[in-house]
């Protein structure tokens, strides 16, 4: 049985990282806590909006209602990256070569890792945004569809249309998909190879009962895990359609308890698996089984991440209720 270190802290939980070694909780407050040879807090933001792992550098980018944007290194050292005065800074990523994306209204920045700042205008609000894997290129969500804009050129960018309001973006880790969360409980994803105006270019994913708010995606990309559903929605993305005509998985299914939070594990196709009432499940994808890593607890699951090792998965919930799982026991 795993053994679980619980945790409490106030309030909403945005982000559960490991930074190196470290265990880092993002607090809505604004407060960031490590444990690192015990419990440290430091306040970042006066109310943190929007939180990310930059995996390269092992540190934490984040978005406040300030109007910064911060990076947080495992040693507890606080850089800011930008400021905007009276601006909610709502959505970041963290891209290569040290690249930052922050958007604000219809507006989205790239601050490259030598302090130049690129800009890319929207017609409409951009709600999401992410790095593709290869290449410095960002995808924005927005109404009616998605960008994605080259950052070092002066070029178009790609429109990928599709109609309703997209909140949400992910690049697929090999670069041939790319997915957007919706407002009206669904999926949409491009083949980015696929001839423009071409049919094979569209992905519906549909049949959620509720919103998409979390996303992950299995080691060499060939799994989206989703939540949104009483059990963890699984597309397959392994044949050169990705899940066109294809039934998903369905994970760690519970009747009338939704699932809130998924994280993928760095080097096996098993999900962590968040639930509406504290309960995490890990399940496989291979053949379903699943391993009970957390009884219920207080609120919904909200953040969770793996260590790099994929033996040591953190925690938190809308409650403040967090915890780290040791599965190596």
């Amino acid at each position: 049985m795993p053994t679980v270190a619980p945790l409490d802290l106030d309030g909403h939980v945005v982000a559960a990282v490991f930074l190196g070694e470290t265990p880092v909780f993002a607090s809505a407050s604004g407060e960031i806590h490590r444990l690192d040879h015990g419990q440290k807090t430091q306040a970042a933001h006066d109310g943190l909006l929007t939180a990310v792992k930059d995996i390269p550098s092992e540190t934490l980018v984040t978005g406040g209602e300030d109007g910064r944007v911060m990076r947080l290194a495992a040693d507890g050292s606080l850089t800011e990256l930008a400021c905007v005065p009276r601006k909610w800074i709502a959505k970041v990523a963290a891209g290569p070569q040290g690249a930052v994306a922050y958007a604000y209204g219809k507006t989205a920045h790239v601050r490259l890792a030598d302090g130049t700042v690129k800009e890319f205008s929207e017609e409409r609000t951009i709600e999401g945004i992410d790095f593709a894997p290869k290449g410095l290129r960002i995808g924005l969500a927005r109404y009616n569809g998605a960008s994605l804009h080259w950052v070092a050129t002066t070029g178009q960018p790609v429109d990928l249309e599709w109609k309703g309001a997209h909140n949400g973006i992910t690049f697929s880790p090999d670069n041939r998909f790319v997915v957007t969360s919706m407002q009206e409980n669904a999926l949409h994803g491009w083949k980015l190879e696929g001839k423009p105006g071409g049919d094979n270019r569209h992905m519906r994913m549909t049949g959620y009962p509720a919103k998409v708010k979390s996303l992950s995606w299995s080691v060499k990309g060939k799994w989206l895990a989703s939540s949104g559903a009483p059990a963890a929605i699984v597309w397959p993305f392994q044949g050169k359609d990705g899940p066109m005509g294809k039934a998903p998985l369905e994970l760690g299914t519970r009747a009338n308890i939704m699932v809130t939070c998924v994280a993928c594990h760095p080097a096996e196709e098993i999900v962590a698996i968040g639930y509406q009432d504290g309960m995490i499940l890990a399940a496989r994808m291979a053949d379903s089984k699943e391993v009970l890593l957390r009884r219920p607890g207080k609120g919904a699951i909200t953040a969770m991440s793996w260590s790099r090792d994929g033996k040591r998965l953190v925690f938190g919930s809308e409650a403040g209720d967090c915890g780290l799982v040791d599965i190596s026991a």
